[in-house]
């Protein structure tokens, strides 16, 4: 298995169970929901962002295009998570 198709998927597990910022990540048929915003992520990781970015990054994310609010606290977890795949 290439590392990085490694890290891709591990990246859009770490957003289905830890970030799903609309709670559907208990609905099978919504497993793809975060699917679109794994390369931002993945390119952030791939280039040594810190956890602080890519926390401000799920946070945008979240509220930007889904008008929701998550915690930075929420956010910031589950970058740590990110980082440390």
């Amino acid at each position: 298995m290439n590392m990085d198709n490694k890290i891709f998927r591990a990246i859009d597990t770490i957003l289905w169970t830890d970030w799903d910022p609309i709670g559907v990540n208990d609905l099978p048929m919504c497993r793809d929901e975060y699917r679109s915003y794994v390369p931002a992520i993945y390119r952030l990781k791939l280039a040594g962002r810190d956890p602080e970015m890519i926390a401000s990054k799920l946070f945008e994310i979240a509220q930007k295009e889904m008008a929701i609010t998550l915690t930075m606290d929420v956010c910031r977890r589950v970058a740590e998570k990110i980082i440390n795949v």
